[in-house]
């Protein structure tokens, strides 16, 4: 099958969205499935203001059209709600081509939080409602943010889980770090939006860690000195700084699924976080990890897990279900066309 994923998302960007696609990419490869991108990639983009690691491509619908007809996909999946999967929306419409959509991003919460006034969740929740509305199939990463886009008002909506590449992220000596234990890490990127200060914040023993960088970094760093920053740490070096770590912390309060937290389990780290939506999908409290309304105590207990039994219970999240799934979710781009049966796994769970 000839599959078409349009995604605004697109390294040099480092986030789970992009290591996503990528990875579900390369699985559906060797699957026998012929997979194309459009991206960012070659293309004029400019930065977002105040995040200038996002770079976004302003691309017509009638360029992208032009795309979609060279490729002529079996089937087309609209990752992102940026300006590539506005314009790619619009190009299916025009052709009344069908497409899947998926929802990495709570960028209603995102918004709300940066700018704290009246209306504007609304409004988000509001324009990405009216984006996913024509698609045949919106992939969501938990059954959680699943039923919240329903109780939304959005329609056809999949759960899509994540992976881990178990090669790369596994039991692994704890020697990458010289600091004082225990050793409390954090991974991601380093903006308000991911609600580390609530973990800084924390008085705890031994040595917080920040693993990853982001538009907030200077700030957060100068206003908590006794933290480690190592920056972005990739592959081995990434999966030697899990694995050293004593307990890992997703403090997020908006993440759609947070696949760091799957990293961290497969190298036998144990997670805290927030009992919210995301961790709660993820976490089994008192084998892989724990969740507390009170993050300190969640880490507290964290620390006490046996570090096998949270590496054994990691690996049912696998990138060859992942890929399997997603597939099993995409839509025939028109009604004479069909998904090849062998794409359609009995790992499959419908809705």
């Amino acid at each position: 099958m000839r599959i078409l994923i349009v995604t605004d998302a697109w390294p040099p960007q480092v986030n789970g969205v992009v290591r996503t696609l990528q990875t579900v990419g390369a699985e559906l490869r060797k699957r026998g499935h012929e997979i194309h991108y459009i991206t960012p990639e070659g293309r004029k983009t400019w930065a977002v203001p105040s995040y200038k690691e996002i770079e976004l491509s302003l691309v017509g619908a009638k360029t992208i059209g032009a795309e979609i007809d060279a490729i002529a996909p079996d089937a087309i999946h609209i990752a992102t709600e940026g300006p590539l999967g506005w314009a790619a929306r619009r190009a299916c419409a025009r052709r009344n081509f069908q497409f899947s959509t998926s929802f990495h991003t709570r960028f209603a919460e995102y918004a709300h939080a940066r700018v704290p006034v009246p209306g504007v969740s609304q409004f988000f929740w509001s324009v990405l409602k009216s984006f996913h509305k024509p698609a045949g199939s919106v992939m969501t990463p938990s059954l959680t943010i699943s039923k919240l886009l329903e109780t939304k008002g959005f329609k056809n909506v999949k759960t899509w889980t994540r992976g881990v590449d178990h090669a790369v992220f596994k039991l692994l000596p704890r020697t990458y770090f010289d600091l004082p234990r225990p050793i409390i890490a954090l991974s991601g990127r380093v903006i308000v939006d991911k609600n580390i200060e609530a973990f800084l914040k924390l008085k705890l023993p031994g040595t917080k860690v920040i693993i990853g960088d982001g538009p907030d970094r200077a700030t957060i760093q100068a206003k908590y000195p006794d933290a480690v920053f190592t920056g972005y740490l990739f592959e081995g070096a990434y999966a030697q700084a899990l694995s050293s770590a004593d307990c890992f912390v997703f403090p997020s309060l908006t993440d759609t699924f947070g696949l760091v937290m799957i990293e961290a389990m497969a190298c036998g780290t144990p997670v805290a976080a927030f009992n919210v939506s995301s961790p709660i999908d993820v976490i089994e409290e008192g084998i892989t990890g724990s969740m507390d309304a009170d993050l300190g105590e969640a880490i507290k207990r964290a620390l006490l897990l046996d570090r096998d039994k949270v590496h054994a219970a990691a690996q049912k999240f696998t990138w060859g279900r992942t890929a399997e799934m997603f597939a099993g979710w995409l839509i025939p781009i028109a009604p004479g066309k069909t998904i090849a049966p062998e794409t359609a796994s009995p790992l499959v769970h419908r809705r």
